[in-house]
């Protein structure tokens, strides 16, 4: 029994450790969003409501491994990828390792940084945070939110090519973003190609840290 209760209490430990870290990205991304508009323009952002996650479109492993990332990883996100037509709102990290991808989405090394004026290469997981993107459409609107600015970006082109083609990622003529992800976006096993998303860059403003924020739900589902 004592040992079936400490069992118990380590569980319920990582469970609420996990509950917590699992918006802490996002959270304190938006806290220093708001500290770099008040430095700015003196302007007090509002208090923003915890981060949840919607996960109804991704795959059981996928959101197990999100959970145990977030308890291995505590940097902060260079900026927040959000897609509001598809329900995506997303940190996005530097970098494409397993770890990364499993928390949120990551720059593609290489690829223009984020803030500056080229193509920017930003990957996810079919079955994780970039599920939603087999939804999305020519005209559709992305913004990439830093902490002192929001790139609001037009989709113009989506693509599938083989995981050879990186001409996807060079320079394109306007300032850019492209996401990539798996293909097909059900397939059972390494996917065998890859689906590209161009957007290219419609307008920036400055963030004032009072912007509204979508608040998204967090639900499991096991069919997927």
């Amino acid at each position: 029994m004592v040992v079936g209760v400490m069992l118990l209490a380590i569980f319920l430990s990582a469970l609420f450790h996990g509950t917590i870290s699992s918006r802490f990205a996002l959270w304190q991304f938006e806290s220093d969003k708001a500290a770099a508009a008040k430095k700015n323009s003196a302007l007090l952002g509002p208090s923003h409501g915890e981060e949840e996650v919607d996960v109804s479109l991704w795959a059981e492993k996928r959101i197990w491994a999100y959970k145990e990332s977030l308890l291995s990883k505590t940097d902060l996100p260079l900026a927040v990828l959000e897609i509001a037509k598809l329900r995506i709102r997303v940190p996005v990290f530097d970098g494409t390792d397993d770890l990364t991808l499993n928390r949120g989405v990551g720059r593609i090394i290489g690829t223009a940084k984020v803030g500056d004026t080229g193509n920017i290469g930003i990957a996810g997981h079919r079955d994780g945070f970039f599920r939603g993107l087999k939804d999305i459409s020519v005209g559709d609107e992305i913004d990439l939110t830093m902490t002192t600015k929001k790139n609001i970006y037009l989709v113009d082109q989506i693509e599938i090519v083989s995981p050879s083609d990186v001409q996807v990622l060079g320079p394109r003529s306007a300032p850019s973003l492209t996401l990539v992800t798996c293909y097909p976006f059900y397939f059972v096993g390494d996917a065998p190609q890859r689906f590209i998303v161009h957007a290219s860059m419609a307008s920036q403003r400055p963030v004032t840290g009072l912007e509204p924020q979508s608040t998204f739900t967090f639900v499991r589902q096991n069919k997927y």
